[in-house]
């Protein structure tokens, strides 16, 4: 049970709501206190999410269940020789099995314990506050319009036009002579970027970059970075209905990139990007700042390897718990020398490297006995490089559409598209007018960018096309 205390005033409450409970009131020294049991878990309380967790789970066990031990919210059972999985956040569940009678009877049994629920079936679900949609060639899409919308609204910013990227090529930049926000300006662009918090880590990877830096930026927020947060909420205004599109190839093997961008801050530290795909999207991404200053770029890439690799280990032991043996675990980077260090350990480090941490080079040990693969990947194909720089124009897009899913992960070997040191850091201040779509952003990079037409509700160029279309003639990664 739940004990609960109660001082000053709230005692004075409780007692004239109850007046039973004056005769339970005593003084702790001069403070008025009251203790109280609970009868029923109250929301808020630090001990009400693990006794419900307790209690749901245990009726998930009775029924034969196996808990995932590196996600205590996932549980499988075989059933009528196929795999059932529930998946739970509180009290909204997904349940899912290949015959529809088994999902019933699951309910069935929730019902009986915790009373009538709300179900919904089909190919389409608002789980929260996400829109998912699962499609019949074994991938399902996620998108988040009406929360995007919501920010927007919150933000209380004239945001009337789309920009044709979350941030410009200054983003990590920082003015210390940009005038602070006034408080209410501030909580509202504090409030605005936790919201977008829920939406990029679940929907639109695409904008984490900016994120992150405006995460960096909210216990003391200037007018310059209300102005970024801006230029990110027209980003998202223009491409509210884009949605992350997730499948895989196989659930058997599947491929991390990481990269790490050398002194980029304004206090000279690096920043680390990782993505994980299992062919179709990105579904575990990360925009970092490094928490210590390196001395090279190979030391960057060296921590950004070691901070990103759990996420690959969980990712193997998540999916053999789910049943799924990973054959194939590949690790890209674009740094030969980190490489030879990871794989090798302080035997391939010189007089330049041997100051680096002996813990920074626990991936040499866990590449060996997990059998994860590392992998050079060329700069050019370095998907993990959305997530350090500020990316502009085709390089941009053609990023953008592998990570949303849009495109096969194979596209990133097609090189037909110009690469320029612009479209790697843009220019400050682009915007599209309303009305005009998104494709007034590859004016100056492609030649295609003015001929657009409309899939779903966002535009793609001739160029996004060009990306999709290369899908299935494009060698495949190792």
């Amino acid at each position: 049970f739940v004990t609960m205390r109660f001082t000053g005033w709230a005692v004075d409450l409780l007692c004239e709501v109850n007046p039973e409970y004056k005769k339970h009131v005593v003084f702790e020294g001069k403070v008025k206190t009251l203790y109280v049991r609970c009868n029923k878990a109250i929301y808020g309380c630090v001990m009400s999410g693990l006794l419900w967790y307790e209690l749901f789970s245990s009726v998930l066990e009775k029924r034969g269940f196996a808990i995932n031990p590196y996600d205590f919210c996932v549980a499988n059972a075989t059933i009528e020789g196929s795999q059932c999985t529930i998946g739970w956040f509180v009290d909204d569940t997904k349940i899912s099995h290949v015959k529809a009678k088994v999902v019933t009877e699951i309910i069935a049994t929730l019902e009986s314990r915790f009373g009538k629920m709300a179900v919904t079936r089909g190919p389409r679900h608002a789980f929260l506050g996400m829109q998912i949609e699962y499609h019949g060639d074994g991938t399902a899409s996620i998108h988040m319009p009406s929360y995007i919308q919501e920010a927007i609204d919150e933000s209380g910013l004239q945001v009337n036009t789309s920009s044709p990227s979350p941030c410009s090529g200054t983003l990590l930049k920082i003015d210390p002579d940009s005038p602070a926000l006034g408080r209410k300006r501030a909580q509202t662009f504090h409030s605005v970027v936790a919201k977008l918090i829920y939406v990029g880590t679940r929907a639109r990877t695409d904008i984490l970059l900016a994120l992150g830096f405006l995460c960096s930026r909210v216990s003391a927020p200037t007018e310059q970075d209300e102005k970024k947060l801006k230029r990110l909420l027209e980003y998202l205004r223009g491409t509210k209905e884009m949605p992350l599109r997730l499948g895989a190839d196989s659930l058997n093997h599947f491929m991390t990139w990481v990269d790490a961008s050398f002194a980029t801050h304004h206090d000279m530290r690096s920043h680390t990007g990782g993505v994980i795909s299992f062919g179709w999207g990105g579904i575990i991404c990360k925009s970092k700042k490094q928490n210590i200053n390196t001395k090279s770029s190979t030391k960057a890439e060296l921590i950004g390897a070691s901070d990103y690799l759990p996420h690959t280990l969980y990712v193997k032991m998540f999916m053999e718990a789910q049943g799924y043996p990973i054959t194939k675990a590949i690790f890209y980077q674009d740094n030969e020398s980190a490489i030879k260090m990871e794989r090798n350990g302080k035997a391939s480090c010189g007089q330049r490297s041997r100051h680096i941490d002996i813990r920074y080079f626990f991936i040499s040990d866990h590449s060996k006995s997990r059998n994860i693969d590392i992998v050079h990947c060329p700069t050019t194909d370095m998907l993990a490089d959305f997530f350090t720089k500020p990316l502009q124009g085709s390089l941009f897009r053609k990023f953008r559409s592998v990570l949303l899913g849009h495109a096969h992960i194979n596209t990133l070997r097609d090189h037909t598209s110009p690469e320029t040191n612009e479209e790697r850091v843009g220019s400050e201040n682009t915007t599209v007018p309303p009305g005009s779509g998104l494709t007034h952003a590859a004016s100056g990079a492609s030649n295609g960018a003015s001929n657009a037409d409309t899939r779903g509700k966002y535009r793609v160029t001739n160029e996004e096309k060009t990306v999709l279309n290369a899908a299935h003639s494009v060698e495949k990664y190792p």
